[in-house]
């Protein structure tokens, strides 16, 4: 009750963009064409993520549904569309969901994707969601934190995060929440899913690292949560705790789901990536990072589409 009172009350400055953000479509042709030789990551919006990795093509966290809302008239609405549209996916081989939150575990792609030979990996208990939507108990693999699962070359470990789960009023951590240690045959990725900052991720780091790229979440934090999110500056903290090469920060960008401006999160963590010297890509979505030629210190500034962008540079 009192956030939805903060919600109703309180003023908000540049809570969505103003007009349409620039984004790089994609074509089923150009992801069937991608090189099956070199690692590559695509960010689709807020935590979803396309990559291929050992030829093969992943996705995380797949949101494709117009609001990250239980109800298609009410709730978060997209800033963007999709850089490809659901029904133009090429076939995807494993999907890996982080926890069950709306933002992040979207009914109608997995329905979608349901009806493929797609491998879901995903923590103890999110199977239930994905039986009842339609996918078979043989394509779902369960894990606990630090259980892994092998797709082909590729291993996937879910490990620890500090967050919670539940998708209504009354099953409040009834499933497990997430993050992944992805491990190609050239390349180790972290995926944050959501978080607090804890002492996990120094533990992650000293186990697996180093991660040629970890994305980390970074954005919809605030004062009145402050153990299930992270500001910039603990995200930043976090990718050091991890040994990461590069930062990707994710969960920002695409749907209203703080107080802060929306652009807000991006803008912080480049200012400290450069005062901290830590190499920092912040791609477009649709935008393509190769991961073979380590060609990941990509800061683009696309968010920066309007005057109103150069009050977050006194941040």
């Amino acid at each position: 009750m009192p956030l939805l009172i903060r919600y109703a009350t309180e003023k908000r400055v540049d809570a969505e963009p103003e007009q349409m953000q620039p984004i790089m479509e994609l074509t089923s042709k150009q992801l069937m064409e991608l090189s099956s030789d070199e690692d590559r990551v695509i960010r689709l919006g807020h935590s979803s993520i396309f990559m291929q990795l050992d030829g093969k093509r992943w996705l995380i966290d797949p949101v494709f549904s117009e609001r990250a809302s239980p109800f298609s008239f009410i709730g978060p609405k997209r800033f963007h569309p999709t850089p490809i549209s659901l029904k133009d996916l090429p076939k995807i081989d494993g999907v890996l969901i982080s926890h069950d939150h709306y933002d992040h575990l979207d009914k109608a792609t997995i329905k979608h994707l349901a009806s493929t030979s797609t491998q879901f990996i995903v923590p103890l208990g999110v199977d239930k969601h994905l039986l009842r939507w339609g996918v078979v108990a043989n394509k779902i693999q369960s894990l606990d934190w630090w259980e892994s699962f092998n797709l082909g070359s590729t291993k996937i470990t879910a490990t620890p995060t500090q967050h919670f789960s539940g998708r209504g009023i009354f099953d409040k951590n009834e499933t497990l929440w997430a993050s992944y240690v992805i491990e190609s045959q050239q390349n180790k990725i972290y995926f944050s899913g959501d978080s607090g900052y804890f002492a996990g991720f120094k533990e992650i780091g000293d186990r697996f690292g180093p991660f040629t790229l970890t994305m980390v979440e970074t954005g919809a934090y605030d004062a009145d949560w402050p153990t299930i999110h992270m500001t910039p500056e603990q995200s930043l903290q976090a990718h050091i705790d991890l040994r990461g090469e590069t930062m990707m920060p994710i969960h920002n960008g695409t749907f209203d789901l703080a107080f802060h401006s929306w652009y807000e999160p991006l803008e912080r963590i480049v200012k400290l990536a450069n005062d901290a010297d830590v190499k920092l890509a912040t791609p477009m979505m649709g935008q393509g990072l190769t991961l073979k030629d380590k060609q990941l210190n990509a800061t683009e500034y696309w968010w920066r589409t309007e005057p109103q962008r150069e009050m977050a540079l006194a941040l």
